[in-house]
């Protein structure tokens, strides 16, 4: 694992530094029965990263003098500013050079405002990045403790997916519904995804799956809205979970404020004191399935936003030529998976 870490942190030597950097991806974590040309087959998959910079436009500034390369003309000639203003006003927050050449193989990075990055994990502003860290990641550098932070984002990811969820699952459709989360009313999926997406990964990365949420799971089975199965950890393993009203508001109440806000719109909302006496808006639950079916229109409404803007910027911020022949690429492996 230490050489497989040390691999994937050896391009970020060439890049200005970063607060927060993670590697994800089937160029990381391979994906069973992936279908792959055979042109594919002879290219190293693209590894993709995620970086937290304190500030963007000083990074940019800097990575354009080290990396010019790394961005479409346009990007280059526009400068750190307008890379930034880009990805913040009309994209999810993140800017991508995407086809970078290093070494035998090409990587793509996005590139972050770290204040952006902790306010989506934390409420699910864009659903963006929070979705990517409700998956296995690599992490290779965390200077302010994120990983800690990402707790939250675990917990409110179990507490959607277990909403979606019947009485009795199991182990494995637990992490499909998290995983499923962040690609609900994602434009992408309709044509340039593929279909089998979400269980390829599930799939491949059930005991990553399982280290990454172990705590929350027994942390949520403590409270008593989940039974633990004897056989803990085997993908097929049976758990049961308490659908009542009461602990329908205990999952609600533990979804992220993005998502609880919309709730309330539809829902209704009451005023709740907290132990230091301020007013919290709380989401009115009538029924178990009328407060799922808000929340999943709450997330798909969210996620469509982030996709359709990050779309947006991405095609001029890799240029006319790497956007089609990245789109292209998604295109032909979303249609194979459908046959």
């Amino acid at each position: 694992m230490k050489s497989n870490m040390s691999e994937l942190a050896a391009p970020l030597k060439d890049l200005p530094p970063v607060e927060f950097a993670c590697a994800y991806g089937s160029g990381v974590f391979p994906q069973p029965g992936l279908v792959r040309t055979r042109e594919e087959e002879e290219e190293e998959p693209m590894v993709d990263y995620i970086l937290g910079v304190a500030d963007p436009i000083q990074w940019h500034t800097e990575n354009l003098q080290r990396n010019k390369d790394h961005y479409s003309f346009l990007m280059a000639y526009l400068g750190a500013k307008t890379i930034t203003e880009v990805a913040e006003e009309i994209g999810a927050g993140v800017h991508f050079n995407a086809f970078v050449p290093w070494k035998d193989k090409k990587i793509k990075y996005g590139v972050i405002r770290m204040h952006e990055l902790i306010r989506d994990v934390l409420n699910w502003h864009r659903l963006y990045i929070s979705g990517r860290l409700q998956k296995p990641v690599h992490i290779l550098i965390d200077k302010l403790d994120l990983e800690d932070v990402n707790a939250a984002n675990l917990k409110a990811a179990i507490s959607a997916a277990l909403l979606l969820l019947p009485p009795e699952f199991s182990e494995e459709e637990l992490f499909a519904k998290i995983c499923g989360l962040s690609y609900m009313g994602d434009l992408r999926m309709f044509f340039a995804e593929d279909k089998h997406k979400v269980k390829k990964i599930v799939q491949g990365n059930a005991d990553r799956f399982h280290a990454l949420y172990k705590d929350q799971i027994c942390s949520t089975a403590d409270t008593g809205l989940l039974k633990l199965p004897s056989s803990f950890g085997d993908p097929q393993a049976m758990f049961v979970q308490d659908s009542s009203v009461s602990a329908t508001c205990s999952l609600v109440s533990a979804l992220p404020p993005a998502v609880r806000s919309q709730m309330g719109a539809e829902l209704g909302e009451k005023i709740k004191l907290n132990k230091v006496g301020r007013e919290i808006p709380e989401v009115l639950v009538k029924a178990r399935e009328e407060a799922a079916k808000s929340m999943q229109k709450a997330i798909k409404s969210l996620v469509r936003a982030s996709s359709l803007r990050q779309a947006l910027s991405g095609c001029l911020a890799v240029g006319g030529v790497n956007a089609a022949s990245y789109l292209s690429q998604k295109v032909s492996k979303a249609w194979r998976s459908r046959y």
